[in-house]
């Protein structure tokens, strides 16, 4: 093990692990064959165990009886990294739950690698948190006292597009100016670097880093909209008051619609709560399909019925939310632009993001060489031709989406520990 050097991508939906040795770096197999593992655990109420990556989302979709936690990194540099919540009969701050996911990658890396592995460089966004220096620095340091817990003693972080412009730069055959586009679950990082052969073998890199920068925006947060655009308004979601005074309040759509957020409807106290809106509601009806699935704790399923249109999207003019399979009824067609339409907002935050980094950078639009993309979401088209049209010179490389940051934190671990 002492040659072998360690990079974690704890993503917002899906992790990898890599490792390098003085010659090659790869990403290790974590669920079976699969290099890669879905962000996600489930704490089972049968056996009091706890199931990681896809059997974690199986467990639950199959009805077994338990707790299943997703999209955590979302709570890094939050107020609710210090909550606890109940987990059957005892109780876990969600520090806890992330150092429970942490500590696996641990024990895979350590089973597929051989041997003790306590020297890591993580990955980490641009931002934890947009515009908050403070709470940003906090998130990282949380994130490096979960990893210590968990047996790393050398923790070290790279920015992860800076990670993904290392894998990339493995294949140039020349000197690029490259724009690094990291689109992933919960963050979009973007990153300005001079790469090439003669670049790669530099031990300091900080001068071919032109600019860094990132918002708070990724695929969770268009699952979300997607979900209180087209899912929430069978639900309940803009309806009245029977008085025609007011509208319901939005708190547990907004809820039931964000990945981390829903775990937080399942108590007696909002059950009380939806009750009381079904009781003042104009749309009765409506609001008992809420109050069904929150009864039935079927809220990840729902969302995972979001984000799977989300994906059809990708490749197709429309798809379904298959919402029947939740209250009756139709389900709903969604059609491509109108995901975009959606997402716009979003969408031109993250392009406006692009910009900002250009002027940082100090650098025309006309000089990027290449623009590199990775990240779960940044196969959305509507991302790309938004991007691309900002950058008129520039071709298109589109990377191992789900890898490239994995692999190039592995390089640098390297570079680091070496």
């Amino acid at each position: 093990m002492n040659d072998v050097f360690c990079g974690i991508d704890f993503g917002t939906s899906n992790s990898t692990v890599g490792v390098s040795d003085a010659r090659h770096a790869r990403l290790l197999p974590l669920e079976g064959d699969r290099v890669t593992l879905p962000s996600a655990l489930f704490f089972s109420f049968a056996d009091d165990g706890v199931q990681f990556g896809r059997s974690a989302i199986d467990a639950y979709v199959e009805g077994e009886e338990g707790r299943l936690m997703r999209s955590l990194k979302s709570i890094l540099g939050s107020s609710l990294m210090h909550e606890k919540t109940r987990i059957r009969a005892r109780f876990m701050t969600f520090a806890d739950i992330l150092g429970e996911f942490i500590g696996h990658l641990r024990r895979q890396l350590e089973a597929q690698a051989g041997g003790t592995a306590d020297r890591a460089v993580f990955g980490r966004p641009v931002r934890f948190v947009d515009e908050n220096d403070e709470a940003d620095m906090a998130a990282q340091a949380m994130l490096e006292q979960i990893a210590r817990s968990q047996g790393f003693r050398h923790v070290d972080f790279q920015f992860e597009p800076i990670a993904a412009a290392l894998d990339y730069e493995q294949s140039t055959a020349g000197e690029e100016l490259v724009l690094i586009a990291d689109i992933g679950g919960g963050t979009s990082d973007f990153s300005i670097v001079r790469v090439s052969p003669e670049r790669a073998r530099k031990t300091d890199r900080q001068d071919d880093i032109l600019a860094n920068g990132g918002v708070h925006i990724g695929g969770t947060d268009f699952d979300r909209l997607l979900s209180i655009a087209e899912v929430m308004p069978h639900l309940g979601m803009g309806s009245s008051t029977s008085d025609g005074k007011r509208l319901l309040p939005n708190r547990h759509f907004n809820d039931l619609a964000t990945w981390h957020r829903i775990n937080a409807l399942y108590t007696r106290e909002v059950m009380n709560e939806l009750r009381q809106i079904r009781y003042e509601a104009a749309r009765r009806d409506l609001v008992d399909r809420l109050i069904q699935i929150v009864e039935e704790r079927r809220g990840h399923s729902l969302a995972l019925a979001v984000e799977r249109t989300k994906i059809e999207l990708t490749n197709a003019e429309e798809a379904e939310i298959l919402l029947a399979h939740f209250i009756g009824g139709m389900n709903v067609t969604v059609t491509r632009d109108a995901f975009n339409d959606v997402v716009r907002e979003a969408l031109q935050r993250v392009t406006g993001a692009v910009s900002g980094l250009l002027a940082t950078a100090g650098v025309g639009a006309g000089a990027i060489d290449t623009i590199f993309f990775t990240g779960g979401s940044s196969s959305i088209p509507a991302l790309q031709k938004n991007i691309a049209a900002l950058l008129p010179n520039a071709r298109i490389v589109d990377g191992d989406r789900l890898g490239s940051v994995g692999t190039g934190l592995a390089l640098d671990a390297r570079r680091k520990f070496a």
